[in-house]
C-alpha cells in the first residue's frame, strides 16, 4: 500500500493540487477575510472593494443557494480584484456526513458537491469541510467510520472531478480533538486532495495551536485566524492581551513546517475602521510586514 507521502507525491497527476503545493513553496502567507465579515448593507463588489482598500488578497466564500448568487459573487469579485481562495461549505453542521439518517447524509453531500461547483466557479482551490458531528445518535467512532465512508465513496470523486482540495477542519464538534486523531483522520485517506485546514483559536480551549501545527506538518493546506480565551471566549486577534493564542510561538511554528498559503479571518462583520484594524493585527502578529 501507498503510503501519504508517495500519494502526495503523485499529485502531479492532479494539475489542481500541485499547483497548490507549489504555490505554498514559493510565497509567503497571504491574508484573507470571511465574506461574512464584510458589510452586509452593501452591493457584493462595494462589499469586495472595501476588503481590498483594507489590505486583504483574498476572501473565503460561504456556499450560496444558487449558481446564478455564486455567478453574481464571481462577477463582483472580478470586478473588485479580489481572489476566491476558499469555500466554506455550509449544510455539514445541520446535515453531517456522520448522521445515521441517510436522508441527512444525502442533504450534505448535495451541499459538498455544490461547494465543490462553486469553488470551481469562482477559482478557489479547496472547499472546506466539517466531516462530523459527535451527538447522541453518533458515537466517536461511528463519526470517524461514517463520514471517512461517504467522503471516500461520494464526495471524493466529484473532488477529483473539478480537481479541488477537500481541507478538513477542527471544530467544536466533539470530534477530532486531539492533533494525534486529526492526522490520523486525513492520512487513513490515502488521497493528495484530503488535507488540514487548521483554525488557531479553536484549540485553546484544550490545546496549543503551535503543538498542533507541528503536528499537522505538510498536510496543512489552509489556517483560519481567530483568538480565544476562558474568559472573554472568541476575540479579536490578540486583543487587550484577553486572547490566549501565543502569536510568536504560532507564527515560528508556521514558519518551520514550510507554510506559505492563506491565512483566512474568521471574526465578526464591522465596518471599514475595524477591517483595517484586523488586517493591521494580521500584519502585526503573522509578521507579515517584516
Amino acid at each position: 500500500m501507498l503510503t501519504r507521502r508517495s500519494l502526495l507525491s503523485c499529485a502531479a497527476a492532479l494539475t489542481a493540487a500541485p499547483g497548490l503545493v507549489r504555490a505554498q513553496s514559493q510565497r509567503g502567507i497571504s491574508k484573507a477575510v470571511l465574506i461574512s465579515m464584510l458589510p452586509k448593507e452593501l452591493s457584493y463588489v462595494d462589499r469586495f472593494r472595501l476588503a481590498v482598500d483594507v489590505g486583504f488578497h483574498s476572501m473565503e466564500a460561504q456556499t450560496v443557494d444558487s449558481m446564478e448568487e455564486a455567478r453574481k459573487i464571481k462577477d463582483a469579485a472580478d470586478q473588485a480584484g479580489l481572489r476566491i481562495h476558499s469555500v466554506m461549505n455550509m449544510a455539514h453542521w445541520a446535515y453531517p456526513l456522520s448522521s445515521p439518517n441517510p436522508a441527512d447524509v444525502t442533504a450534505s453531500v448535495e451541499g459538498v458537491t455544490a461547494s465543490l461547483n462553486q469553488a470551481k466557479l469562482w477559482g478557489a482551490d479547496t472547499v472546506l469541510l466539517v466531516p462530523a458531528v459527535v451527538r447522541t445518535d453518533t458515537t466517536y467512532e461511528q463519526a470517524w467510520e461514517r463520514s471517512q465512508q461517504v467522503i471516500r465513496e461520494r464526495v471524493l470523486p466529484i473532488a477529483e472531478k473539478v480537481k479541488i482540495t477537500i481541507a478538513i477542519e477542527e471544530v467544536w464538534n466533539k470530534f477530532l480533538l486531539t492533533p494525534r486523531d486529526f492526522v490520523q483522520y486525513i492520512d487513513e485517506f490515502e488521497h493528495p486532495l484530503v488535507r488540514a485546514y487548521f483554525d488557531v483559536g479553536n484549540v485553546v480551549h484544550y490545546g496549543l495551536p503551535e503543538q498542533w501545527i507541528h503536528a499537522i506538518g505538510d498536510r496543512l493546506v489552509k489556517v483560519h485566524l481567530k483568538d480565544y480565551s476562558r474568559r472573554a471566549g472568541f476575540t479579536n486577534l490578540g486583543d487587550a492581551g484577553e486572547g490566549g493564542v501565543n502569536w510568536p510561538a504560532v507564527r515560528m511554528a508556521l514558519r518551520e513546517v514550510g507554510y506559505g498559503g492563506t491565512a483566512t479571518v474568521e471574526l465578526e462583520a464591522g465596518d471599514r475602521a475595524y477591517l483595517e484594524d484586523v488586517s493591521q493585527r494580521v500584519d502585526r502578529l503573522l509578521g507579515l510586514n517584516a
